[in-house]
Parts: structure tokens; C-alpha cells; sequence
């Protein structure tokens, strides 16, 4: 519940930054998403490259051992 509140509380706080009522903060908060978002891009590029490494592992692996589960039975 607590965290709840908090949240909400962020959430206002945001809204209010960007309002021109408020502390019309909209140009910077533009300002740093531009600058961010090729960062995080390339952040979650790599993430994505990991994972598929992982997934393509993993997969060869699952085949390993099922030619093994094989060639025991026989």
C-alpha cells in the first residue's frame, strides 16, 4: 500500500514538472529523451544479443542431450 502511495506521489510529481503551470520543465525532459534514447537503444541491442547467444546455446545443448537420451535407450 505504501508503495501504492509513492508511486502515485511520482506520478503527480511528473505530471506537475511538465505542466507550464507547474514547473514547466517539458523542454528539458524532451531535451534529455532525445539524448537517451540511442543510449538505451543500443543498450537493449545488446541485451537482445546476449539473449539469442544464450537461446542458441541452449538449444544445441537440448540436442546434445537428447542424442544422448537416444543412443542410450538403443
Amino acid at each position: 500500500m505504501v508503495a501504492m502511495v509513492f508511486g502515485l506521489i511520482l506520478i503527480a510529481f511528473a505530471v506537475v514538472a511538465c505542466l507550464p503551470a507547474g514547473l514547466n520543465w517539458t523542454a528539458d525532459i524532451v531535451a534529455f529523451l532525445k539524448g537517451a534514447a540511442p543510449v538505451l537503444a543500443a543498450f537493449i541491442g545488446l541485451i537482445a544479443l546476449f539473449i539469442g547467444f544464450a537461446d542458441i546455446k541452449d538449444k544445441k545443448e537440448a540436442k546434445k542431450e537428447e542424442a544422448a537420451k537416444q543412443a542410450e535407450e538403443k
